[in-house]
């Protein structure tokens, strides 16, 4: 069914015949006053009714008709209109329209049956006076002028006009039809302020408001805004409700215990006009959120628990129960409480319940340990001398952990530091039993220590003590000969670099034959001859072996040449004589020699 420049379109396809009803109304229902439009269809007549108007049309082909979709009225919406393409259809039905009833059934309530409505006032007519503007005897002269195009202003807002065109020479004149056009509304004025706020809990409110006087156009929906008393003047949260006649609507969003200003805002299609002043409410209280689960410092035997305040409490906190193992163990409004009379390193379940006024809420539950502590003893070491150079070590894990246990040390030491100087030689948290030592020195005595280690500290055995199997001394050192007389050694020498075991004896050699085989470490040897050369060589034994040190030579000390010095001259001139002697037999040392002359001599001129 279609108005469109007096003439009213019935258009009616049942199956595949297509029905058309055309009745001519002109502008005889624009008086200002309601008009009945009545449209039927009786077998194979179909026939458009209004006032006293009316036309048919006969289409023996035509089908039953039967309803079973959705009926829009003023326009259908845009997701559909593809499938009408060949009716034509024009903007949506601007008017009023009222008592709509079908065949069977009630005077149907529009405001009250819509499942939907998009930019419809249900409240009725805007006002009566349309008729001044869509009779032609009253119509108004807008443009006078050879352009095809102008630009008519001043006119009321929300207001349908009709135009025409008259096309005029000296051979007469044409008029278009009558077109239909409404100007657009204005935004609304004077909204007032909410006139009613009831709390619905701590996160919603229920808003009523009045209805804007003096609003020109549709109201396409409403706004409903909530700000923190004191807050930002960014709204916390909004709700926008389409305009459905009911006034009321739910504002959600919001947070418990909280000062808010409500304000209304109503909207056209040409903006938007907020309340000037707002309606303040607070939301009751609610049970907190996010209520933090407690914490610990932790010690052997106690627990010094605290927690805070819930991140969102909703309200005043009023009491706190702290749950251990599903016991309340604490109840009031400190946020510390100390846990006494445990056992060392053992979990405990806890859990915290925060309370308003308006209930309470758990946190989750977390597991906390006490403390951790030193084992409470370590066994010795049980050492397994493998050969010369290494030792292999075994260890039990202790009976009282008192924790986790985290890593296992071994300590040693020697006798050649008189066991005061302990170095590491092994430190990891590979928790394995047995450590073989490396490296070590043949024939020396060790001892060695356990320490096993948890979070609460170290804990050390007593001392185990080895001795690697003996070898051949290494590192003989080189003897030292001092000659003090002209006949005799003082020989020292100092122990092996490395013994690798007891050393049993020492053996000087000099000049390859040994000179002494003992446990001293010097010698004396006499008898020999002034400035005489002679080697010497520390030989070292243990009883695996023996070994020989660096060969070393050194002369005896000078003594007093002994047996005469034969003396031979020859006389080469009046002013020369040449002396040459034979040396002593025995010259007991590095000989220098002094000639003695006397007489006169020559001085020169």
């Amino acid at each position: 069914i279609e108005l469109k420049s007096g003439i009213l379109n019935i258009f009616l396809r049942t199956g595949i015949v297509f029905t058309q009803v055309d009745l001519w109304l002109g502008l005889s229902y624009c008086d200002g006053k309601w008009n009945e439009v009545t449209v039927s269809k009786e077998g194979s007549v179909v026939s458009a009714t209004m006032n006293k108007l009316r036309e048919q049309a006969l289409e023996p082909r035509v089908q039953q008709l039967k309803v079973n979709s959705p009926v829009y009225m003023g326009g259908i919406p845009p997701e559909i209109q593809s499938f009408y393409r060949e009716l034509g259809l024009e903007q949506g039905f601007g008017g009023c329209m009222k008592d709509v009833k079908f065949t069977r059934g009630a005077v149907v309530n529009l405001a009250s049956v819509s499942s939907s409505a998009v930019r419809v006032n249900l409240d009725g007519c805007l006002s009566t006076d349309s008729a001044v503007n869509c009779r032609g005897n009253d119509s108004i002269l807008v443009y006078r002028g050879k352009e095809q195009s102008v630009y008519e202003s001043a006119l009321q807002p929300f207001t349908e006009y009709l135009y025409r065109v008259v096309a005029l020479n000296e051979g007469g004149s044409v008029s278009s039809a009558w077109t239909h056009v409404r100007t657009r509304e204005s935004v609304p004025q004077n909204v007032p302020t909410p006139s009613r706020v009831h709390s619905i809990n701590g996160y919603s409110i229920e808003v009523t408001w009045d209805k804007p006087a003096g609003v020109i156009g549709v109201i396409e929906k409403y706004i409903l805004k909530a700000y923190e008393a004191d807050g930002p003047t960014v709204p916390i949260t909004s709700a926008e409700l389409a305009d459905d006649g009911m006034l009321t609507g739910i504002l959600r969003g919001l947070h418990p215990f909280t000062n808010y200003a409500v304000t209304l805002t109503a909207c056209t299609l040409a903006g938007c006009t907020e309340s000037l002043h707002a309606l303040n409410i607070s939301t009751p209280q609610e049970a907190p959120e996010d209520v933090q689960s407690p914490t610990a410092i932790s010690f052997p035997t106690f627990l010094l628990m605290s927690w805070s305040p819930p991140k969102t409490p909703n309200g005043i906190i009023t009491q706190y129960t702290l749950y251990m193992n599903g016991i309340p163990i604490y109840s009031g409004n400190g946020t510390k409480y100390v846990v006494k009379d445990l056992a060392v390193f053992t979990p405990h379940q806890f859990l915290l319940t925060a309370c308003t006024l308006a209930g309470c809420t758990n946190s989750s539950q977390v597991t906390l340990f006490t403390a951790q502590l030193p084992p409470s003893h370590v066994d010795a070491p049980v050492l397994t001398v493998l050969d010369s150079r290494t030792i292999y070590v075994q260890w039990k894990e202790p009976v009282e952990v008192n924790g986790i246990l985290d890593r296992y040390i071994i300590y040693m030491a020697t006798n050649e530091q008189n066991f005061t100087k302990w170095n590491v030689i092994y430190n990891s948290t590979e928790l394995f039993l047995d450590f073989t030592i490396p490296q070590l020195f043949p024939g020396t005595e060790y001892l060695i220590k356990l320490a096993a280690c948890t979070g609460g500290g170290c804990s050390i055995s007593e001392a185990s003590m080895a001795i690697t199997d003996e070898s051949t001394p290494e590192g003989v050192p080189a003897p030292e000969a001092q000659s003090y007389a002209s006949d005799s050694f003082n020989i020292s020498w100092t122990k092996p670099e490395y013994p690798n075991g007891i050393i049993t004896s020492y053996g000087l050699y000099m000049d390859g034959v040994l000179l002494q085989n003992s446990s001293q470490l010097s010698c004396y040897a006499y008898g020999l001859a002034p400035w005489s050369l002679h080697s010497f060589r520390v030989q070292a034994c243990t009883a695996k072996g023996c070994a020989l040190g660096p060969l070393v030579e050194a002369r005896t000390m000078e003594a007093t040449p002994e047996g005469m010095v034969d003396v031979f001259t020859t006389v080469d001139g009046s002013k020369e004589v040449q002396l040459k002697w034979l040396a002593p037999n025995k010259p007991n040392g590095k000989l220098t020699y002094t000639v003695l002359v006397t007489g006169f001599f020559y001085a020169d001129q």
